[in-house]
């Protein structure tokens, strides 16, 4: 069946691309408690997406433009810089708004947002002709062939549509609560439940 033909199913290549990933309580593994990942490809060999809800503590983009030693613009908001995943932690990636393209560097995800990762849209964002919303990340998170699809079916993640209001707009330590809510899932009574056994 030709890609984006018929009805996806959880094994159905690029069913989670632009979706977010959202870890519930108990999820095994600490690197990923509480966190919340926009899926940016996904197909049978295996996912990638960058967690939107971690903020690597004291750094931000201002700073990190430095070591790269490119030029930031007064007027250039000093976002914070995020851990994306723990794959390639040295790599950076621009998950941004649809409005910006960098020719081959650019992966449309969705309509509205796109993933960048080459040093021009740094540059295009420090000099303020970058697109209108943005968050940088540093790492990804990757998993193998049928991993992700297993590790949903053992209720270690739920999954919603993403929107860029969520993705840039919201509060970082509002965001597992608040992308868990589109779900109509309250986050009290999911962790009340997850404590019995």
């Amino acid at each position: 069946m030709a890609r984006g033909t018929g009805p996806k199913t959880i094994e159905g290549e690029g069913f989670l691309e632009g979706k977010l990933l959202i870890a519930l309580p108990g999820m095994p593994d600490p690197r990923f408690e509480k966190t919340v990942i926009f899926i940016c490809a996904h197909s049978e060999e295996g996912a990638m997406g960058l967690i939107i809800n971690r903020p690597i503590e004291g750094l931000h983009f201002h700073e990190l433009m430095q070591k790269l030693e490119v030029s930031v613009t007064r007027n250039t908001p000093d976002q914070p810089i995020y851990y994306g995943g723990p794959v390639q932690t040295g790599r950076g990636f621009v998950l941004h708004s649809g409005d910006y393209a960098a020719s081959d560097a650019t992966l449309p995800v969705s309509d509205d947002i796109s993933l960048t990762a080459s040093l021009d849209i740094l540059r295009a964002i420090a000099e303020g002709h970058g697109p209108e919303r943005s968050l940088f990340a540093l790492g990804y998170a990757g998993w193998g062939e049928g991993q992700i699809e297993d590790e949903i079916r053992g209720n270690g993640w739920v999954h919603c549509d993403a929107d860029a209001a969520l993705l840039f707009d919201t509060e970082t330590d509002r965001i597992w609560s608040a992308s868990l809510a589109k779900l109509g899932i309250d986050v009290s009574a999911l962790s009340a439940l997850a404590g019995r056994a």
